[in-house]
């Protein structure tokens, strides 16, 4: 599929529906996600970080960001969205600079978020934060072809403030110009539905936290417009390793290898969810 084909389907699944939209970490995962139904993938900025080596919050710089994205894109024929944390920069501007860029590696959208990437995560001031948001949005726009903008406010699952914040900054942001808002795991079904009631434009749910007891249907029946699972699979995959590793080299026992997939399974599923062009 053309990539302006992709930016359409994209934003196309944003109008109406709900969709999951997985986040592989390399170009045989994003290959599985293809083969097994995903519609359009995301990036992970955590499951991205632990293939380098290093921990999520900044460990990832913009380049290898973007390059790690067009690596995604070509691997099949969805749309690709990227999870770029903070925009890689505090001034709106950053921002703005990071959008024409994700549009340039061939990307379908972005999600920033209002978190600076420093110790302690602290959030970035409400007016800083609508300007970012502001800035990005406008880049998008000036773009002249679809491209997703989403706006974070992550400030509730760092413990930064409250759900209350959370929703000033997802109804300015909305103001500010953001296609999608996202605030990542609320505390419940309850706080969700809040956020959900407060906001016109799309919203997506993180499949993390109290959340992941939900499933897909109960979350579209809420309204949830895009349900992504951030490094969800991808931790899942490291728990495997763990728990294989430390049964092999501590009890001595291979029983963790006995729920394998077999290797023609996998070859398969790469195969199917390969890009066609």
């Amino acid at each position: 599929m053309k990539l302006a084909a992709r930016h359409q389907a994209f934003e196309d699944l944003h109008r109406s529906g709900c969709f999951v939209i997985p986040n592989p970490w390399d170009q045989g995962s994003a290959r599985m996600m293809a083969a097994l139904g995903a519609r359009a993938l995301a990036t992970s900025s955590a499951a991205h970080a632990f293939t380098l080596g290093r921990p999520d919050m900044g460990g990832v710089s913009r380049d290898e960001a973007l390059a790690h994205a067009e690596d995604l894109i070509a691997a099949t024929d969805l749309p690709v969205s990227g999870d770029f944390e903070n925009g890689f920069g505090d001034a709106p501007e950053m921002v703005a600079e990071t959008v024409r860029l994700a549009a340039e590696a061939g990307l379908s959208g972005i999600s920033v978020e209002d978190t600076r990437m420093v110790e302690g995560s602290p959030g970035y001031d409400f007016e800083l934060a609508v300007e970012r948001v502001r800035a990005g949005a406008a880049a998008a726009r000036a773009l002249g072809r679809p491209f997703v903008f989403c706006a974070r406010a992550d400030g509730v699952m760092n413990g930064v403030y409250d759900l209350a914040e959370g929703i000033r900054r997802l109804q300015a942001f909305e103001a500010a110009g953001a296609g999608l808002l996202y605030l990542p795991v609320p505390p419940g079904r309850a706080e969700l539905a809040q956020v959900l009631a407060s906001v016109k434009v799309p919203v997506n749910a993180l499949a993390a936290g109290p959340l992941k007891a939900m499933t897909v249907a109960e979350l579209a029946a809420m309204g949830v417009r895009r349900i992504s699972t951030g490094s969800q699979i991808a931790r899942l995959t490291h728990a495997a390793i763990r728990d294989a590793t430390a049964a092999m080299l501590g009890a001595g026992s291979f029983a963790p290898l006995a729920g394998v997939a077999s290797g023609n399974e996998i070859d398969a599923l790469l195969v199917k969810g390969a890009a066609q062009g």
